[in-house]
């Protein structure tokens, strides 16, 4: 990246916005189609999926990465980049992301709008509420709640409340409310209950909408959602305690993909934001419908590493949706593969001095086996991959060969460097070029697990294929779930595997490329209405807390009415 260059909402406020309208027009979008939320932004009405239902597909691509590391590797910034690139080199484009959760905005990472002059704009309304999508999930999972917590008080069904799974949400990062007791007033306050509260991202609710194809399959899967279970450990459901159709309600808008612009002005979907580690990590399935049958060419994004969000892709989205990508695109950076060394905790942006180049390029040697890992897992799905190296200013040209070369010998079609946040889409026009000759590769698309597998062999099959353990060990609360959702006729569905995203094993200090360990499945644990499993591997926290200086602290208005401090 450049020195002395604007920040990045210095950068987006400094752009001329197009009319949403416009962009509509660009991609065929129909006024009556749209719903105009202001100038610059708008939501897609779903009645556009039958008015386009006979038109052709065009190319999907997935942009993930390595396993992440404090220092970020630009997995944003280059899904935009090169939604630019394809357009720069005259190929129609639509870019499809999930909404960020306000949490990480206020908290540690900031926004999630990309970066430079690769953004997603406006950026302001992008992370800070959008079309309050996030919103409508968190009161829709809150109502369900207060539905439950008055069955129980009712009695009106035989809820046993040391069984009670669902818990509380809000779309703030608050430590304080991970674990808390409610009812502890008088009678009529309810009965004492341990309980807490999880950010809204996590949200089953959530899940739903990025995984529904239409409003009556998300009325559906909101009755399915499974909140409690009784003493004789019978599901209590969401329609049991007659509060699916209410849910409905309130996500009958949020149900409409979200239609902003990039700092280039090509199209961006903006729609769902679903957590990669115990949810799925990828937006919308309406969204990537829509965009496809609009565009040539669909840019989407999977949360975290490969191992995480693209792996989740693969054998969860693209299951229900019936879509299969044609390239993915796997980010890295010279820093960060140094990170993955193990022998350096922190570089902050830099390399090391230039008289040490011998061990920088050991360091990224080193680093290299969690590349070949990612690549690895990929085309364990039969989809080609091209490596998108997020050059730094730091980067010497021998540094970015070695990983160009590498990644090729790893299996890679193409590795080229992508330069977007510095320069646009003028950076990503050779990534661009490498991802439209992929595109066009013949492929063999497949899962890398059948349904109907038991759920252990499918968490073995993940367990060792994709993340590399030599075994998998399962404490008695798995066991018992195991055998309690097979009986229940739950074993038939996806594994969402609910671990760190800082390693490709359970244990987020371990870089690079883990072997023979064992993977522990401490619980398991059931999404219904989204329709997958998902396994606890360690600790898992679904309510974040905020860093000794939250990124919130930075934001304010100017004198103007602007905001300033956002990144």
């Amino acid at each position: 990246m450049a020195k002395n260059v604007p920040s990045d909402i210095e950068i987006a406020q400094s752009i001329k916005l197009e009319p949403i309208t416009e962009i509509a027009e660009k991609i065929g979008l129909r006024k009556n189609e749209l719903e105009l939320y202001g100038d610059y932004k708008a939501k897609i009405k779903l009645e556009v999926l039958e008015r386009l239902k006979d038109k052709p597909q065009g190319k999907y691509i997935d942009v993930t990465a390595i396993t992440p590391t404090p220092l970020g590797e630009g997995k944003t910034v280059t899904t935009i980049g090169l939604s630019l690139g394809l357009a720069k080199i005259d190929k129609k484009v639509i870019t499809t992301i999930r909404q960020p959760s306000l949490g990480p905005v206020f908290g540690i990472k900031g926004g999630a709008a990309g970066g430079g002059y690769s953004q997603v704009l406006p950026m302001e309304d992008f992370n800070l509420h959008l079309t309050g999508d996030v919103h409508a999930v968190s009161i829709a999972h809150n109502l369900c709640m207060a539905f439950l917590n008055n069955a129980l008080y009712r009695r009106q069904i035989n809820i046993d409340p040391k069984k009670i799974l669902w818990r509380y949400v809000v779309d703030v990062s608050e430590r304080f409310l991970r674990n808390i007791i409610t009812g502890l007033g008088p009678g009529d306050d309810g009965v004492p209950l341990y309980t807490g509260f999880d950010i809204s991202v996590a949200s089953e609710a959530m899940a739903i909408l990025a995984l529904t194809t239409s409003l009556r399959d998300l009325r559906e899967r909101l009755r399915k959602i499974v909140v409690a279970f009784t003493y004789d450990n019978r599901p209590v459901t969401a329609e049991d305690i007659k509060v699916a159709g209410a849910m409905a309600v309130l996500l009958k808008d949020a149900i409409k993909p979200n239609l902003l612009q990039t700092t280039e002005g090509t199209p961006c979907f903006v729609h769902a934001g679903p957590f990669a580690n115990i949810a799925h990590g990828n937006s919308s399935i309406i969204a990537d419908k829509i965009a496809l049958k609009l565009t040539d060419y669909v840019v989407t994004e999977s949360g975290f590493g490969a191992d995480c969000g693209m792996e989740k892709f693969m054998n969860i989205k693209c299951r229900y949706s019936g879509l299969t990508p044609n390239c993915v695109v796997m980010v890295c950076s010279i820093r960060a593969l140094k990170m993955h060394s193990g022998k350096v905790n922190v570089i902050a942006g830099k390399s090391l001095p230039d008289e040490l180049t011998k061990e920088n390029l050991e360091l990224i040697e080193q680093g290299l086996c969690n590349l070949e890992k990612q690549i690895e897992n990929a085309k364990l799905h039969g989809v080609p991959v091209v490596v998108a190296i997020n050059r730094f200013t730091t980067d010497t040209d021998t540094e970015i060969e070695l990983v160009r070369k590498k990644a090729v010998e790893f299996g890679a079609e193409d590795a080229v460097i992508s330069e977007v946040w510095e320069k646009g889409g003028e950076g990503g026009m050779e990534l661009a070029k490498a991802v439209v000759k992929a595109c066009e590769k013949k492929m063999q698309f497949r899962f890398l697990y059948e349904l109907n597998w038991a759920i252990k062999k499918k968490i073995e099959t993940i367990a060792s294929k994709i993340y590399g353990a030599k075994d998998v060990q399962y404490l008695p609360p798995a066991e018992e779930k195991i055998k309690l959702y097979t009986d229940l006729g739950w074993d038939k569905l996806p594994i969402n595997m609910a671990k760190t995203h800082l390693s490709l094993s359970h244990e987020p200090s371990w870089k690079g490329r883990p072997k023979d360990f064992t993977l522990p499945i401490r619980d398991i644990r059931a999404s219904i209405g989204a329709g997958f499993l998902y396994p606890l591997c360690g600790e898992m926290r679904t309510m974040p807390g905020l860093p000794s200086v939250p990124a919130g602290t930075r934001l304010d208005i100017d004198k103007d009415g602007k905001v300033v401090g956002l990144f």
